[in-house]
């Protein structure tokens, strides 16, 4: 893990993952802890944190593998999952086991066999409240993290492989529209409504993974397509302005229609779509967000994930120590504690577990493109 000053840092993708991190912080402080009015717009909108991670880590993955596969040594499908898991896993286990060996931290809520977190499948078919919920994006992510490169080396031992590797990014994203207007009709235009729309469509891997191939599309042009990347990142602050401007429009979408029929088979791949053009924008030399070293950025893009797994629970059992001490949940003081303790919390587990595993991975685990 490079520290905040590394020279190779791209401060536009950190100003992006910090964001995708307070914008889920603002969603979930609202549903879950607020009374109705913390953060009003970006609270609403905020869920959507995730699809921007998602589309960050389509990117980054999709960039390691295709530059490993043009590479001298090749691609080695157990380094990869060796660095993968020594990255995500000690501090979800870690995480997890304050659920299931401390009742206190899960509260009241009901929670899953362990089994399903082990195994990476709690987000289907998944419930709407129970425990740790919000580890539902993790899931989709180990999946994709697990299925994407053996799909890339299965589609490198093609002919005319290129051509196969857009073709299927191409079916992935029209698969997804089609499965999501199936399970629509199915089970959202009846009576179970919203519960039916969480539990069959916006949980489901099947249904999400548009962000994510989405950014292994760009990932794709950037390694096999080097004239029209070029051409691409040589006007990056119109791409910026593209990226804010299709991202208001599919924010206002949402906001106005979520769980609308086209909304929900189309405004996946089109909010992908915008947050891509922010990446574009966060890579281009001649960007403003490429430019821009926003305070504090680099940091919570550091700690992110750790922050991710903790800061929801966390700010659940300290609503009511705060309320004791007559501070409500919408009141500055008790969000700012609320910040305060999710960044702190997230921090420590980034120092006690991810650093000291980030170091075994760098020393026994060489990068693929190494």
């Amino acid at each position: 893990m490079s520290s905040t000053s590394h020279p190779s840092r791209l401060y536009g993708l950190d100003t992006l993952r910090a964001l995708a991190i307070v914008l889920v912080f603002m969603n979930h402080y609202l549903l879950f802890v607020s009374e109705g009015g913390a953060f009003g717009f970006w609270g609403e909108i905020g869920w959507t944190g995730v699809d921007l991670f998602f589309a960050l880590s389509g990117y980054l993955i999709g960039n390691q593998i295709f530059a490993a596969l043009r590479s001298e040594h090749g691609f080695s499908l157990s380094r990869f999952y060796a660095r993968r898991f020594l990255r995500t896993l000690p501090n979800f286990y870690v995480v997890l086991a304050l659920y299931y060996v401390w009742p206190a931290f899960r509260g009241d809520s009901a929670l899953l066999p362990l089994w399903k977190f082990l195994t990476f499948t709690q987000n289907i078919n998944l419930t709407p409240g129970t425990a740790f919920s919000h580890a539902w994006s993790l899931c989709v992510e180990e999946q994709f993290y697990v299925l994407l490169p053996a799909v890339a080396l299965l589609i490198a031992a093609c002919r005319k492989s290129l051509l196969w590797a857009w073709l299927a990014v191409a079916a992935s994203l029209i698969v997804g529209m089609l499965v999501r207007a199936y399970l629509w009709d199915e089970y959202v235009q009846v009576p179970r409504g919203g519960l039916g729309y969480y539990k069959y469509i916006y949980y489901a891997s099947w249904c999400r993974f548009d962000e994510l191939v989405a950014g292994v599309a760009l990932a794709l042009l950037k390694n096999y397509h080097p004239t029209a990347w070029a051409r691409l990142t040589s006007h990056g602050n119109r791409t910026l302005l593209a990226g804010i401007a299709g991202t208001a429009l599919m924010f206002y979408v949402f906001l106005t229609d979520h769980y609308g029929y086209a909304v929900t088979v189309f405004g996946y791949p089109a909010l992908a779509a915008s947050f891509t053009l922010l990446l574009v924008a966060a890579l281009s030399p001649a960007s403003a967000l490429y430019r821009l070293r926003v305070p504090g950025a680099a940091s919570l893009a550091l700690w992110s994930y750790a922050i991710y797994l903790l800061h929801k629970q966390l700010c659940i059992l300290l609503r009511p120590v705060l309320q004791d001490l007559g501070y409500g949940p919408d009141g500055a003081p008790a969000i700012l504690v609320s910040v305060a303790v999710s960044i702190l919390t997230g921090w420590l587990l980034y120092r006690v577990v991810e650093t000291p595993f980030m170091r075994l991975r760098a020393r026994y685990v060489p990068a693929n493109h190494a």
